[in-house]
């Protein structure tokens, strides 16, 4: 059985900024499960049993090292994809996470291929599908970052 294609799978995504507008963002290498070499704000599964704010900020730490302070929350969504043709069911939770950018690493160098920082108005490409999903239905909570 595997997550997000046997059965839903959920995941916290965040969107790290450094209270200047700009936007953490990185490179999924080619040994990540899915969407491979497009940029992503980050992200992960939750463990059976870890609370909603645990999971998030577990994995801020596990992919940028850093500590963070949940701003926002936004709703949840179904993120339905298909990639080489095996579709793929996600609930993505996402928040909004104030971090200090110069504590920010690459903690997890096999799954991410390299870090930036980026406004809003000039995001890297491809962007994940589920970056750009977020981005374009809660447009007016990312207004007031640009």
């Amino acid at each position: 059985m595997q997550v997000g294609i046997n059965y839903i799978g959920v995941s916290v995504s965040f969107f790290c900024h450094d209270g200047k507008e700009n936007f953490l963002l990185h490179k999924r290498s080619n040994k990540c499960r899915d969407e491979k070499g497009r940029w992503d704000f980050g992200g992960g599964q939750m463990k059976f049993g870890e609370k909603l704010e645990e999971a998030l900020l577990r994995e801020i730490k596990e992919e940028y090292g850093v500590e963070g302070i949940i701003e926002k929350q936004l709703p949840a969504h179904s993120l339905l994809r298909e990639e080489n043709e095996v579709k793929t069911h996600w609930l993505i939770i996402s928040f909004i996470i104030k971090i200090d950018r110069k504590k920010v690493k690459n903690n997890d160098p096999e799954k991410i291929a390299e870090i930036g920082w980026f406004k809003l108005d000039k995001l890297p490409k491809p962007l994940h599908s589920g970056a750009m999903y977020t981005l374009r239905e809660y447009k007016i909570v990312f207004k007031k970052y640009l």
